[in-house]
């Protein structure tokens, strides 16, 4: 006998999702269950009790997803519009662009293509830099303010307002794109020429050094020495971008005008726990919302061991379609800017039956 449903919706660019949470009777006790998915197509399902439990910890487990959910942005009005409202990360109203990714084989189009321009794409954690009436805001990828070392605090120092996307590696922004410069909004220009607007920006400011652009190319043939450099390098991949794009909120369902190739499968995994000598078992959540053993990771020593609950990314070959775990994994940090729901099993690539 169902006791409760709530219905959640989350719309933003091309992304629209629904999420339900439903705490119904079952067998002398209560079960909390869930269903996730796109608005109109079928929905995954799970459940966050595996066997019936009192009404009391029923609830507590429901007003906790329900929570959870509200969060990240979910509502309970069907327009989806995101709220955060209910996070402990302010909403500020920017929004990233995220990209669809290419096989290899769809790489040399990319790269005869002139309009097309191609740029490095980094390992770090995707941030934005906004500076507005001399306050520096950093927000991730779903548009929350964090907080940020005090490296970055010199691009306070720069003249006007500004707006920038990147991404953090060593304390530094690695920066590809410019949204907003002295209350101009550039969205709508063409990425060929907001990146030279970026160009200038960052060359008027090189005095700051926790301000880095990220190497870019232009033509097929700046393009392929770029592609083959940072497959030498062993860099995580490339991303082309259609020179003639504006800037465009969210994730495409399919396709888009900016692209990305790893050289490499990378994942976010939930730390499940530490072990001895300097590693930590990984886990990713399955169909069912539970979380799955996926291996271990050996932490180098330029990195601090994570804590359990951690999210963290990791480099690895391929993993193993019998167990889950991956193979010759490489530990590459932290992830602050990627949930623990996002750490599915579905971001898996599988070694293929010889």
């Amino acid at each position: 006998m169902l006791q409760q449903q709530i219905h959640l919706s989350f719309r933003e660019g091309s992304s629209d999702k629904v999420y339900q949470v439903t705490l119904e009777e079952k067998e002398n006790g209560f079960l909390v269950n869930f269903a996730f998915g796109r608005r109109g197509a079928a929905l995954n399902t799970g459940s966050k009790t595996s066997s019936p439990v009192d009404l009391p910890s029923a609830q507590k487990i429901f007003d906790k997803l329900v929570k959870e959910k509200k969060g990240k942005g979910y509502t309970e009005d069907e327009s989806g519009k995101p709220n955060y409202s209910n996070s402990d990360k302010e909403d500020t109203g920017i929004r990233c662009q995220l990209l669809n990714p290419i096989e290899e084989e769809e790489v040399n189009a990319f790269l005869n293509d002139d309009n097309y321009i191609a740029q490095q794409k980094e390992d770090g954690n995707r941030m934005g830099v906004v500076k507005r009436q001399q306050k520096l805001i950093v927000v991730n990828r779903k548009g929350q303010s964090i907080g940020f070392s005090d490296t970055l605090k010199p691009l306070l120092e720069i003249k006007g307002d500004f707006a920038l996307d990147g991404e953090s590696i060593n304390d530094k922004l690695h920066v590809f794109d410019i949204l907003e410069l002295n209350g101009e909004d550039l969205r709508l220009l063409p990425f060929e020429k907001r990146f030279e607007i970026l160009v200038d920006f960052v060359n008027k400011n090189d005095g700051h050094d926790c301000l880095v652009l990220v190497e870019t190319a232009i033509g097929r043939e700046q393009k392929k020495a770029l592609y083959d450099n940072l497959l030498k390098v062993n860099a995580e991949g490339i991303v082309f971008k259609d020179r003639r794009s504006k800037y465009t909120p969210g994730r495409p369902a399919s396709g888009g005008t900016q692209r990305k190739f790893k050289f490499c499968e990378t994942a976010s995994f939930v730390v499940d726990s530490v072990n001895l000598k300097r590693s930590v078992m990984l886990s990713l959540v399955d169909a069912n919302g539970k979380l799955a053993e996926a291996g271990n990771v050996t932490i180098p020593p330029n990195y601090s061991v994570p804590e359990k609950g951690d999210i963290v990314e990791v480099k690895y070959l391929y993993a193993f379609p019998e167990s889950g775990s991956i193979y010759q994994p490489v530990y590459l940090g932290k992830r602050t800017d990627v949930e623990k729901e996002e750490c599915s099993t579905s971001q898996l690539k599988y070694k293929k039956p010889l």
